[in-house]
């Protein structure tokens, strides 16, 4: 049976961040990522995260440019040292927290930077990346992002996710599959996950359009749940969406799988 966590940056969001914890666990979820914890001690979170014997399944890098707001220095050469900084940042947490991936982004194309000065800079970023969080056992993971919602995010379909980290070349980064990105880019979202399952660490839903939770749109999450059981999938699922209204009122269609 999928192992479904809860999105704390999306779910339940009337509560502070932290109480964000507590409503998960008692909503039936055994897991929790959120992107941004930085803002909180790691001791706080982990002292929710023992409260409820709650796994910790991943966070994002902080990858935001101080001066441009963008979520790319992975693809600025001017911003390595930066990354580097930030780099360390999050594999302290992911190691304070026990997670088993960190996303590391990748963003926009920048506006004075090549395309293929932007590709150099970051597989030879994600190549750093990825042998930090091998040194504490945690997964570097690859999100590919739909350009509707973030226009000229560089990387932005499953075949370019895997061609990247096949370049890239280390075996400590992977794919992070996003369903609610995946169907509007390509769609053909079953078989794409089964050709690409030796890569895929983590795997995210919502559904389109609205990006609210399952069953408010065109993607069957009745078929897609139980075939990643079916090819052998043995991750977590998380909860990448923002609910239509209240948190617990539209997880109704989670029943099956939370209890």
């Amino acid at each position: 049976m999928p192992r479904l966590e809860a999105n704390l940056q999306f779910m339940f969001n009337e509560l502070d961040v932290l109480d964000r914890y507590d409503a998960a666990a008692k909503a039936g979820f055994k897991g929790v990522e959120l992107q941004s914890p930085y803002s909180i001690s790691a001791e706080r979170i982990v002292e929710r995260l023992e409260r409820h014997e709650l796994r910790h399944i991943i966070i994002n890098m902080p990858m935001s440019d101080p001066d441009t707001g963008q979520g790319n220095i992975p693809l600025r050469p001017d911003r390595t040292d930066l990354y580097k900084e930030r780099v360390s940042q999050g594999v302290e947490y992911a190691k304070a927290l026990g997670c088993l991936g960190v996303n590391l982004g990748v963003g926009p194309l920048p506006s004075d930077v090549s395309e293929s000065e932007a590709r150099a800079t970051l597989v030879s970023n994600l190549r750093y990346a990825a042998d930090e969080l091998e040194k504490v056992g945690v997964k570097g993971l690859i999100e590919a992002i739909n350009t509707r919602d973030q226009p000229g995010f560089f990387i932005h379909t499953t075949e370019q996710t895997r061609s990247l980290i096949e370049e890239v070349g280390h075996s400590n980064l992977f794919i992070q599959y996003d369903f609610y990105h995946m169907q509007i880019m390509e769609g053909d979202l079953a078989p794409t996950v089964k050709e690409n399952l030796d890569l895929i660490a983590h795997i995210q839903l919502a559904d389109t359009p609205g990006r609210h939770e399952p069953g408010t749109g065109e993607i069957n999450y009745n078929y897609l749940l139980p075939y990643l059981d079916e090819i052998g999938y043995r991750g977590w699922v998380g909860c990448e969406y923002h609910p239509a209204n209240d948190t617990v009122g539209g997880l109704r269609w989670a029943d099956r799988w939370l209890k």
